[in-house]
């Protein structure tokens, strides 16, 4: 049983991965470093803050896949419709320098749940995207902001499974925040947010067969813009460092580290202006 003390903890921000020269060897080798410096320090509980997986429908849409009820998942499609970019400390999120682009810093949330819900390695991304709206009449230091506000992002996996991203960050028209949908090759999942509600249907019941319910978490007793999943995410952490190591964190370095590399594969493909292979970015 190992000892853990409150020093020794980190909940990381998925974009500490972020490096801003794609291809450069020096940069390739420190993401290496990181992760096997983690290894030589077992008594550090770490893990990274990837909340959007604690948002109670999406848990349980989560839960759906785990059990078999969906069969084998064939495509995942995740939208984001929502308000801009809000006002942070020195606009740091104006800028692809500071963040790493929308697609990293935004939307390697997205980028978790599928690589969560395919349960296989991504292997090449293409999309397209641009800034069409937002932001384009500010100036902070003698320069407008460069991020994108929307986008549409194909991941292919190595087991075949493809997944996608419909990302507006103009669109605060819109009855859901987020709309995450899974089919397999036996039904079809949705998670809707805020609505808080799972719809699940199967093949052989169609239209007539869906089950439409609430998804709530008793425990959350204020949404927040993350909908509660900021706190379960810390009470998940804090029964890792109550366990003494019996249970370690639920999300490591490594699935915050792909997270990330398939934004940074979605912004290098803008960009380009081609396909990029996931092995392109990890080397």
């Amino acid at each position: 049983m190992q000892k853990f003390s409150w020093i020794s903890l980190a909940i990381l921000s998925p974009t500490m991965f972020w490096w801003k020269s794609l291809f450069a060897p020096q940069l390739r080798t420190a993401r290496r470093q990181v992760i096997e410096a983690s290894k030589k320090r077992p008594e550090i509980l770490l893990q990274v803050g990837l909340e959007y997986r604690y948002m109670p429908p999406i848990a349980k849409l989560v839960q759906q896949v785990r059990a078999g009820v969906l069969g084998s998942v064939k495509m995942v499609a995740i939208r984001e419709h929502r308000f801009p970019f809000l006002v942070k400390v020195h606009n740091w999120n104006r800028f692809n320098v500071n963040s790493g682009g929308t697609l990293v810093e935004k939307c390697c949330h997205f980028f978790d749940l599928m690589n969560l819900i395919v349960n296989a390695k991504p292997v090449q991304v293409m999309a397209s995207g641009g800034q069409d709206v937002n932001h384009l009449n500010e100036i902070y230091d003698g320069k407008v902001p460069d991020i994108l506000d929307n986008a549409y992002v194909v991941v292919e996996y190595e087991n075949g499974t493809r997944a996608m991203l419909d990302l507006c960050m103009f669109a605060e028209g819109s009855q859901n925040e987020q709309e995450i949908c899974v089919v397999g090759d036996k039904g079809k999942g949705e998670a809707l947010i805020p609505e808080n509600i799972v719809r699940i249907g199967s093949r052989s019941g169609g239209r007539s067969g869906v089950q439409t319910f609430k998804a709530l978490d008793d425990r959350i007793r204020y949404d927040g813009l993350h909908h509660g999943s900021s706190y379960l995410e810390h009470l998940e952490m804090l029964t890792a460092v109550k366990s003494h190591g019996d249970q370690p964190p639920a999300i490591g370095l490594i699935e915050g580290l792909y997270s990330v590399v398939v934004g940074v594969a979605a912004q290098t493909s803008i960009a380009l202006g081609r396909v990029i292979a996931i092995n392109e970015i990890l080397g």
